[in-house]
C-alpha cells in the first residue's frame, strides 16, 4: 500500500497554500492527504491561475474505505474551516486556531494509524502569540501532542548534509548552561536511535563539534569541552556509539570529516544552521526527531510578501514531502 502523508499548509495567509496547490499539479509515489480550508486551496489555486479537483472527506475512517489514487490536479481534503477568510499576504489572528487545529487533526490521523507520516508548511508564531495563544513553534506544539522530547534537524543536499541541535532557539547567553550531561546525552541517544530506527543506519558515525573555538584549545577558551562534552562522549562510546570529537566547527564542516559521517551535531542553532543554510538553500528541509511519529517541514518561513504571486520556488517543500515518504516507506517496509 502506498504511504499517505497528512500535510498541513501552514498560515492561511502566506505561501503554504500556494505550494500545496503547485506542488498538487504533480504526482508522487505516496497519497497527499490535505488537512486544510477546502476554500483557502480553492481560491489561492484561482489567484495562480491553477485547476485542481478536490475530493474532501468527512472522516479519518472514510479514509480506510477510500480506493486511494494520486492524479495530477486532484487534492484529497480533510476539511478544518477557516475562522475568516483567509486574504493573501494579510496576517489574520482569528486563523490562529485554525492553524493549530490543522496541526492536531493531522497528528491525530498518524495516531490512529490512518496517515504514515507529517509534512508541515510553514506558521507564523507572532501571529498566534498575538492571538493570545501561548505558542513557541511546531517542534514544541508536536512534542505536547505526542508526550516526546524532540530534537531538531535539518538536512540538505539529498540529506548529504544532516546537522541536528542540542539547543535550538536560546540567546547565546544562555546556551552554555543549557547545555548538561544529561541534555546532550539524551540528544545524541535520540539522534543515534532515529538514524539506526528511520533511516536504516546501522552503526551512525555523529560528528559532534565543541562549544568554544577551537573546541577549547585544551581548556584556554573555556572548560565545556573538558568537563561537559567529552565525558558523555567517552561514557557512549564505551557503549557503543560512533562518534568524534569535539572538534572544531570552523574544521568540522568540512568535506574531509563530512564524507566519512552520517551527521553532524552542533551545540547551538547559529553554530550549524548557516553552513547547511548555505549549502542548501532553497532545497534543505527540517526533521524532528525524538518523536513517535514521522514529521518533516520546509525549512523557510510564509514569505507573505509573495502569497499569491506565483513567483516562489517550491524546492524545500517537495524535499521535505519526498523525505516523508521515504522514511514512511521505510517504517511500513519494516512493519510487513
Amino acid at each position: 500500500m502506498p504511504a499517505i502523508i497528512a500535510i498541513t499548509p501552514g498560515e492561511p495567509a502566506g505561501i503554504g497554500p500556494d505550494l500545496a496547490v503547485i506542488s498538487a499539479q504533480g504526482t508522487m509515489d505516496a497519497i497527499p492527504l490535505y488537512f486544510a480550508d477546502p476554500e483557502l486551496l480553492r481560491s489561492r489555486a484561482a489567484e495562480l491561475n491553477l485547476d485542481i479537483q478536490i475530493e474532501t472527506i468527512s472522516s479519518l475512517s472514510e479514509l480506510v474505505q477510500t480506493t486511494l489514487t494520486d492524479q495530477p490536479g486532484k487534492m484529497l481534503v480533510y476539511p478544518v474551516q477557516l475562522a475568516t477568510e483567509a486574504i493573501a499576504g494579510k496576517l489574520d489572528r482569528q486563523n490562529a486556531g485554525y492553524v493549530l487545529e490543522c496541526i492536531r487533526l493531522a497528528v491525530e490521523s498518524i495516531q490512529q494509524g490512518v496517515c504514515h507520516a507529517l509534512m508541515t508548511g510553514p506558521i507564523h508564531k507572532g501571529v498566534i502569540n498575538d492571538a493570545g495563544i501561548p505558542f513557541s513553534g511546531h517542534t514544541e506544539y508536536l512534542a505536547e501532542l505526542t508526550s516526546a522530547t524532540p530534537v531538531m534537524m535539518l538536512a540538505a543536499e539529498a540529506e548529504k548534509l544532516r546537522v541536528a541541535l542540542v539547543t535550538t532557539h536560546l540567546p547565546l547567553s544562555q546556551v552554555s548552561a543549557a547545555i548538561t550531561p544529561q541534555a546532550l546525552e539524551q540528544v545524541l541517544r535520540i539522534l543515534h536511535h532515529d538514524l539506526q530506527q528511520k533511516y536504516a543506519i546501522t552503526d551512525p558515525h555523529i560528528l559532534v563539534c565543541g562549544l568554544n573555538p577551537h573546541a577549547g584549545e585544551g581548556g584556554h577558551m573555556g572548560m565545556e569541552e573538558i568537563e561537559v562534552i567529552e565525558p558523555v562522549l567517552r561514557q557512549l562510546r564505551d557503549e557503543g556509539m560512533h562518534l568524534t570529537g569535539p572538534l572544531p566547527a570552523d574544521t568540522l564542516f568540512t568535506p574531509k570529516h563530512l564524507q566519512q559521517a552520517d551527521a553532524v551535531l552542533a551545540m547551538y542553532h547559529d553554530q550549524g544552521l548557516p553552513v547547511l543554510k548555505y549549502v542548501g538553500f532553497g532545497h534543505a528541509i527540517n526533521i524532528t526527531l525524538g518523536l513517535p511519529i514521522i514529521r518533516t517541514s520546509v525549512d523557510h518561513g510564509t514569505a507573505l510578501d509573495l502569497a499569491g504571486s506565483g513567483r516562489i520556488d517550491n524546492g524545500s517543500y517537495m524535499a521535505a514531502l519526498h523525505s516523508a515518504i521515504f522514511l514512511a516507506s521505510q517504517q511500513l517496509k519494516h512493519q510487513v
